[in-house]
């Protein structure tokens, strides 16, 4: 059968842990959904030639690049998605923008402020042109998140009260683990405030709809100095020998803040949590019900409400095809996981460019989280005092 829809040639730099979640969603997608236009993995970008090679013939991309400003040069590269280390964000996406490439750009969109103020304003300008572009935070798009958000906006919670989200880790609990670039303020930005940390401000504010107006912070690094490391794959890292290097990031952030509207709030991103290995986990409670969610049980929702209070919280199994983007898979009951968010991402994504809409969260979006992790970082700095997060 003759494929009828349009193809857009996609770039990807960087094919790391990220690099690989990504390509298995560019390869699954228009196989799942019924997508307008048909991504084609065009070229995969990366400094080492050899290890490049061997990533796009192991992932299926067609051609390779050592240089990213000639990936975007390409007249066959329509989308260009960027899985590097937060230091190379702005750069990529300001120049992919001004291209005329449309762009999805992983989490944290920047290392600083004014890096995602500059990659919102090349945002807008593009946006005007035509051009598209999204902040890749997954876990909006898992089915339970984006049914809890269903929730709150039809009302079954009432008045929302109290949001606590968590993200617990321990990956780095070994004083021997080796310093890789997420250790490195220089790459990273920052440490598990704005790896983590991130992911549930955003998740928080999607599911309330609200945004957070000001906190109150504590950061701590438990381990000042590591291990040199000689190299890394995904979370996992080789290390050098005797020498160290300083942890330039924080191992755990805990802030408290209060979200528009009033209600009160607490985070808490560690990666010393031993043994929890990737506990996103959030409760919201309401004047009418409260729901809660765990991704290390990703296909379940805890639902209460008040109403039928002799009931108690319920299970609420997401498998079922009305629910948010459950139907294209499996039969009902039929589990989904890790990597079927960033499909669902992807899918998003494409809509969006091929019925000219800006796709959600935007950079503007990611432009927020960055100044919520700025303002936790001043607070701690400042001896936990009260910042508002600027506008």
């Amino acid at each position: 059968m003759t494929e009828s829809r349009p193809a857009l040639g996609v770039g990807m730099v960087g094919y790391a842990f990220m690099g690989r979640v990504h390509s298995q969603a560019w390869r699954s997608v228009a196989a799942v959904f019924d997508v307008p236009v048909r991504p084609a993995m065009a070229v995969l970008s990366g400094r080492s030639a050899e290890r490049t090679a061997e990533a796009a013939d192991t992932l299926g991309w067609a051609a390779v690049e050592t240089d990213w400003k000639r990936l975007i040069e390409r007249d066959d590269v329509q989308i260009v998605d960027i899985c590097t280390p937060g230091d190379s964000h702005a750069e990529i996406a300001i120049a992919a923008l001004a291209a005329g490439k449309h762009v999805i750009c992983e989490k944290p969109l920047a290392n600083t402020v004014a890096e995602a103020e500059a990659m919102t304003a090349a945002a807008k300008e593009a946006a005007a042109r035509g051009v598209r572009s999204m902040v890749a935070f997954n876990y909006r798009r898992v089915p339970a998140i984006a049914l809890a958000r269903k929730f709150v906006a039809e009302g079954r919670l009432g008045e929302i009260r109290h949001v606590r989200a968590q993200y617990l880790q321990d990956w780095i609990v070994d004083p021997e683990f080796p310093l890789v670039w997420r250790l490195q303020k220089d790459k990273a930005g920052s440490g598990a405030l704005g790896d983590i940390g991130a992911h549930i401000i955003d998740t928080a504010q999607f599911i309330v709809g609200r945004n957070l107006t000001g906190v109150t912070a504590l950061t701590e690094t438990f381990v000042k100095e590591r291990p040199l490391a000689e190299g890394s794959s995904g979370l996992a890292g080789q290390g050098g020998g005797g020498e160290k290097g300083e942890v330039t990031v924080d191992d755990a952030a805990l802030f408290i803040g209060r979200f528009e509207g009033g209600a009160l709030a607490s985070f808490e991103a560690t990666r010393f949590a031993t043994g929890r290995k990737n506990a996103l986990r959030i409760e919201i409670n309401g004047s009418a019900g409260s729901l809660s969610f765990d991704f290390e049980a990703m296909n379940e929702l805890w639902f209460y409400d008040a109403a039928e209070s002799d009931a108690g919280f319920r299970r609420v199994l997401v498998t079922e095809p009305d629910h948010p983007y459950v139907g294209a898979w499996w039969p009902p009951g039929h589990g989904l996981g890790y990597e079927h968010t960033f499909v669902h991402e992807v899918k998003d994504f494409l809509e969006a460019i091929a019925a000219g809409t800006d796709p959600t969260p935007s950079f503007e979006d990611g432009l927020q989280v960055q100044r919520v992790l700025a303002a936790v970082e001043e607070s701690a700095a400042s001896g936990s005092r009260f910042t508002s997060v600027e506008d």
